[in-house]
């Protein structure tokens, strides 16, 4: 049986009926996104690992006593239970999320490469370490609601429950955090060529 072709809803059955074969094919498929979300948000490698087991032990526990009820939403259940408990976390260390990325991890290493030349490589490189800075100067709320939505692929009405807003707030963080990047990036680009 080719695990890849198969639904995360079958592999979600195979696993329940206790085939471990699909749950292997989730986390092969599905641990970049979900550990880059956890690790954008606390900005720490190994927190981010601790806290990136502990979802997928919450996963496993759902999953076999029989309550996962997110007919085909699998990612962004994984993203939710990720998220709350980043924000479990640091209520516990009573202080806010830092959403920061280090020099040393590139997100955008999880987004897939293709055949490209050294050249377009090079600018891909370039555009992705400018867009990391830029995104970095975002204020949190609309850094927190792009990474969700972009990286954990999170629909507006899952980033609101899971923030505590309306949609229609995530929805202008959102528009907000394009906007602030689309004029930052232009002033870049004048800046450049003065």
């Amino acid at each position: 049986m080719d695990f890849q072709l198969q639904s995360d809803q079958d592999l979600i059955h195979l696993y329940i009926n206790g085939n471990e074969a699909g749950l292997v094919e989730l986390l092969r498929r599905y641990q970049s996104k979900v550990y880059t979300s956890i690790y954008l948000l606390v900005k720490d490698e190994y927190l981010a690992e601790d806290i990136f087991q502990d979802t997928f032990i919450k996963v496993i526990n759902t999953l076999k006593a029989n309550k996962y009820n997110d007919e085909g939403k699998f990612l962004p259940w994984v993203s939710r239970i990720a998220h709350n408990l980043v924000i479990d976390h640091f209520r516990r260390e009573k202080r806010a999320p830092m959403i920061n990325n280090g020099d040393d991890f590139d997100i955008f290493e999880v987004l897939g490469n293709y055949d490209e030349s050294t050249e377009d490589r090079m600018v891909r490189d370039q555009t992705h370490k400018d867009l990391k800075k830029l995104i970095q100067l975002l204020p949190s709320e609309q850094k927190e609601v792009l990474i969700m939505r972009h990286f954990a692929e999170m629909s507006f009405k899952e980033i609101a429950d899971i923030t505590g807003v309306s949609i229609n707030t995530a929805l202008g963080r959102m528009r907000y955090a394009l906007n602030n990047l689309r004029k930052m990036m232009q002033t870049k680009e004048l800046s450049l060529k003065n």
